[in-house]
């Protein structure tokens, strides 16, 4: 079962279901999901949600077929890339973006996904996308430029020779050639996207302690920041903080009575101190 959540917007509608799998779905089908300043407000408020709400365990960010979204709306005209107001204009619309909180976030590419249709995709921990669409980071073929932290995901995700020759040269590409370049991880036809993404949420809502991978997540976002030395002693510490808890224990007994585990720590209570509260994140 699943219970619709008011996002304040029809650009953007949710639903959570019992397990805690939040599904978000860009909704302006009539101009293939383009993206629109409240879907991007709502899409923020959403993630802050998730990273808050123990009752969330893992986000899927889809779109209304038959697109994901198809980039900025180009229904002003030349108008759409005019200067913003430089005290309110920010190059990533979405805020916190999806890899800032701790849930986990999985990207349903269901259809095109363009310009900021696809750096948006970019912010989320898992990528499934559709085979027959068509994806790129368009911005330099429109006089203005990558966004959305775009240089900085893309060569963490699929290395610095990829997102140079996806930047620079904003050149559209197929699902099939987005699993060779290394930023889909698993390419699927479009039909089959959301069925796979949510079978995998599912999974990891009911059998992945929610505070190891809250902990996990957080370090592998910011691992690119750290040497060897210091990923160990992060490791540890945190390894520390989730040894001999109460998870530990149910996530092995689970295993050896081949059942469901039943998880009791939540991040909000169980969360290590040492480590950057919401707050201090968000």
């Amino acid at each position: 079962m699943a219970s619709a959540i008011d996002t304040g917007t029809e650009d953007l509608l949710a639903e959570l279901h019992d397990d805690g799998v939040l599904v978000a779905i860009l909704n302006r089908p009539e101009t293939r999901n383009a993206f629109s300043g409240a879907m991007g407000r709502a899409l923020g408020a959403l993630y802050e949600r998730a990273d808050l709400d123990d009752a969330v365990r893992v986000v899927v960010l889809t779109g209304t077929p038959p697109a994901f979204c198809a980039g900025a709306d180009f229904s002003s005209g030349a108008e759409v890339f005019e200067r913003s107001d430089a005290d309110t204009f920010r190059a990533s619309p979405v805020w916190p973006p999806a890899w800032r909180i701790r849930t986990p976030v999985i990207a349903a590419v269901n259809g095109h996904a363009i310009g900021i249709g696809f750096t948006l995709t970019l912010h989320c921990d898992i990528r499934f996308m559709a085979l027959e669409a068509k994806y790129g980071i368009v911005q330099v073929r429109r006089g203005v430029m990558p966004d959305a932290f775009s240089h900085w995901t893309l060569p963490r995700i699929a290395g610095m020779a990829t997102a140079a020759d996806l930047l620079l040269t904003g050149r559209t590409f197929t699902g099939a050639e987005a699993v060779q370049l290394g930023v889909a991880s698993r390419v699927l036809p479009a039909e089959e996207v959301l069925p796979a993404a949510l079978e995998v949420a599912h999974d990891m809502a009911i059998n992945t302690a929610p505070v190891s991978v809250a902990v996990t997540k957080r370090l592998l976002w910011g691992s690119f920041a750290l040497d060897p030395a210091q990923i160990d002693r992060a490791e540890t510490e945190l390894h520390h903080h989730v040894m001999g808890e109460p998870d530990a224990r149910e996530g092995v007994m689970a295993f050896l009575e081949r059942r469901e585990p039943r998880w009791s720590m939540t991040v909000t209570d169980d969360w290590p101190d040492t480590w950057p509260a919401p707050e201090d994140v968000l």
